[in-house]
């Protein structure tokens, strides 16, 4: 079955998550312009594209394949900013608020994926 991914919830969110990720990551050093930012931008857009890619899927089951893959980009986009706090590239206050959205984006993946019916 497939869903429109303009309309899910989980998209929009990534979206919002995209873009709050390239507004934090423009502070970046120069020297991380092909690195850490660089992978940072790649993993942020990866969740919204993956979402999208698996909402034209013809079943549920490739959908869900596509939204485990959302799921480990998130995983990495965490991991990412957290080395990126130890860095000293992103101040604490913003490592908390994107940390939160990446966990609440988690979970509702993880919910969305519970309500397919596979």
């Amino acid at each position: 079955m497939k869903h429109n991914f303009k309309h899910l919830n989980i998209w929009k969110l990534s979206i919002e998550l995209a873009d709050e990720i390239y507004v934090i990551t423009d502070s970046f050093p120069k020297n991380e312009e092909f690195g850490l930012k660089s992978q940072i931008r790649r993993c942020s857009v990866s969740v919204a594209s993956n979402i999208a890619e698996g909402s034209s899927r013809s079943s549920n089951k490739d959908f869900n394949r596509f939204l485990e893959i959302s799921l480990g980009s998130l995983y990495e986009l965490q991991t990412q900013i957290i080395i990126s706090g130890n860095r000293d590239y992103l101040e604490n206050s913003k490592i908390e608020i994107i940390e939160n959205k990446i966990t609440e984006l988690q979970r509702m993946i993880s919910g969305f994926q519970k309500n397919l019916t596979l």
